[in-house]
């Protein structure tokens, strides 16, 4: 088991990673809180499959839980499911010494930690990551929210959980859509932080060989997460780096009605479409699409959209990293390294209007 320590001063917390975590949950959840009633959030794809293991294991520990479930799928991240949990704890009369439990991706994640927040000002809750995305990526940084009908994760907090557990093996039940998705965020980090990590993901043939390594590509992934968010944890600087593709592939996932693209594959796209703007506007050097078009069709993930740019631009523009009249956009120099750019309104519409011609093509 890999331990890896997110220094936040008095939101400071783990992140265990390895093979068969999720039998040794309740012990583990007992060495960082001392009650004995909490509420587990899961889907309902996730209970079937896992939801009686991590009841058993939290029996063990001597934690009575009771159990909510959702339908899988980005239609749960609305205030609509937001306030049925909510009474679903009060009813179960969750205190502010209880807990909250998520064990599933990253709806369930981005929900229920939101949840937690909201509940009473605030109460202590645990990440049990399922999905490869959630591992890496939704389930660590304190990051919580639920979608809007104008937009993703409009409404939400920063609330750090109080341990994320991290079963690699879970993800073996995963579909090869949700695999592939979950990819598109580990790539992420090569793209972004660091280029010889993309080069080790180069170097994997398939899902089974990225499996037999999942625990160091976990690992690392939370390591490359954890030093911007000590740094930066409400996202005002260089944390901000990490939304590398969202801001456009956000875009997609609304005008897709969440429906079309999974967050991954929009992820994907985004990056693809966030190097052809950098390279039109000159702050990316060199162009490192080729590379990141043979990693995505590797794993699975789409590299073409027939969503034009110029589409996505009013969408971007009430997104979170928006303001005012100006938008940050996260851009490449180079593959490994990341910058932020502010463009104007009228700039981005212009810019995306001229990857009409060139997008996809």
């Amino acid at each position: 088991m890999e331990r890896l320590h997110i220094d936040l001063n008095e939101h400071s917390y783990d992140i265990l990673t390895g093979h068969g975590l999720l039998d040794q949950a309740g012990t583990l959840i007992r060495r960082v809180w001392s009650g004995s009633r909490a509420v587990v959030l899961t889907d309902d794809t996730v209970r079937d499959l896992y939801g009686s293991r991590l009841e058993q294991s939290l029996s063990a520990a001597g934690i009575s839980a009771a159990v909510f479930s959702v339908a899988p799928g980005e239609q749960s991240k609305s205030m609509k499911v937001l306030e049925h949990l909510l009474d679903f704890m009060a009813s179960h009369g969750l205190t502010r010494s209880d807990l909250l439990i998520v064990l599933g991706g990253g709806v369930a994640g981005d929900l229920g930690g939101f949840a937690a927040a909201c509940y009473m000002r605030g109460i202590a809750f645990v990440q049990i990551p399922t999905t490869l995305l959630a591992q890496v990526d939704s389930g660590v940084g304190g990051k919580t929210a639920v979608n809007l009908e104008s937009g993703k994760n409009l409404v939400g907090a920063f609330w750090q959980p109080r341990l994320v557990i991290s079963d690699t093996s879970l993800l073996a039940s995963l579909s090869a859509r949700e695999f592939a998705g979950g990819m598109a965020e580990v790539i992420k980090y090569g793209c972004i932080f660091d280029r010889s990590f993309f080069a080790f993901l180069e170097g994997c043939s398939d899902r089974s060989e990225l499996m037999e390594r999942m625990p160091y590509i976990v690992h690392r992934c939370c390591d490359l997460k954890r030093i911007v968010v000590e740094e930066d944890e409400r996202d005002t600087g260089r944390r901000m780096l990490l939304n590398f593709g969202h801001t456009f592939g956000h875009a997609m996932e609304t005008i897709g009605s969440y429906r079309r693209y999974i967050h991954g594959e929009a992820v994907a796209l985004g990056m693809l479409l966030a190097m052809a703007y950098g390279r039109l506007t000159g702050v990316t050097e060199e162009d490192p699409a080729p590379a990141l078009i043979r990693l995505c069709q590797r794993f699975g993930l789409p590299v073409s959209t027939d969503i034009p740019p110029s589409a996505m631009a009013e969408h971007m523009l009430i997104d979170k990293k928006a303001d005012g009249s100006r938008i940050r956009l996260i851009l490449l120099k180079n593959l490994g390294e990341a910058c932020v750019e502010t463009v104007t309104k009228e700039e981005l519409i212009q810019r995306m209007q001229q990857l009409d011609a060139v997008w996809g093509k």
